[in-house]
């Protein structure tokens, strides 16, 4: 699964066993060389669905940023000023590297706690990869969150999977996953949230829309449909309407 690049299986088990923000400034030299970077392909389904849709933008957000794999995609998107936020120093570090553009600014904030200097002002919010690192009852102080950073009519994109089946191995082995993360979380600190079964479409769309967000999705065809129809992926479009309630 990883290049002679990425991290080693050493590496990875101090990061596991550190805290969410110690852990990626770890991993980020060689984050992206892992698979858990979003991939070129999902960036790129997101991009055309969103230009095919919506145009273009005035400034862009990529909220939990990472090392800025979303960062060229908003670049592309949107005409303003570009913002990548991530607790992690490391992380924004690294996308600093990558994005040596003026146009780029970067933020360290909890994407729980956005700063008040960061309210009305983009048109674009995004967000890939970073859903499984918060719990349900978190959701929405951070949906509450974008909400304030987007102007009136704004939107936050983000990809979401179809829910995997039972039969599937790929199923038991998410669950066996996020078992071993809560019996970790259990028995050491600081725990290390990162759940993949978390963060179901139903309960997301009810957070957004208590938040104060109009919620409809678009399915990603790039990825095809299950056998019942349904897409594979489908890109969430939260767009501000009016005040948290």
């Amino acid at each position: 699964m990883f290049t002679s690049q990425g991290p080693s299986v050493r590496e990875l088990a101090v990061q596991a066993l550190s805290s969410v923000e110690r852990g990626y400034d770890l991993l980020a030299p060689k984050f992206d060389h892992t698979p858990f970077r979003t991939p070129d392909r999902m960036l790129d389904a997101v991009e055309e669905t969103l230009a095919q849709r919506e145009g273009s933008f005035g400034a862009g957000l990529d909220v939990c940023c990472g090392t800025g794999a979303g960062l060229g995609m908003l670049r592309r998107l949107c005409r303003g000023r570009v913002t990548g936020v991530d607790l992690s120093a490391g992380m924004l570090a690294e996308a600093a590297r990558v994005h040596p553009d003026p146009r780029v600014d970067f933020v360290r904030a909890d994407a729980r706690a956005l700063p008040p200097a960061l309210g009305d002002s983009y048109d674009l919010a995004v967000s890939f990869g970073a859903f499984g690192h918060f719990l349900p009852a978190e959701r929405p102080a951070l949906f509450s969150g974008v909400h304030a950073a987007l102007r009136e009519g704004g939107l936050f994109a983000f990809p979401i999977g179809a829910p995997i089946p039972p039969t599937s191995p790929l199923w038991w082995a998410v669950a066996g996953f996020d078992a071993a993360m809560r019996v970790r979380n259990a028995v050491w600190r600081p725990p290390f949230v990162m759940y993949y079964r978390t963060f179901p479409l139903g309960g997301v769309s009810r957070d957004l829309r208590a938040a104060g967000f109009a919620v409809e999705t678009a399915p990603l065809e790039h990825f095809g449909r299950l056998p019942s129809g349904a897409p594979r992926w489908r890109l969430v479009l939260a767009r501000k309407t009016g005040q948290p309630r």
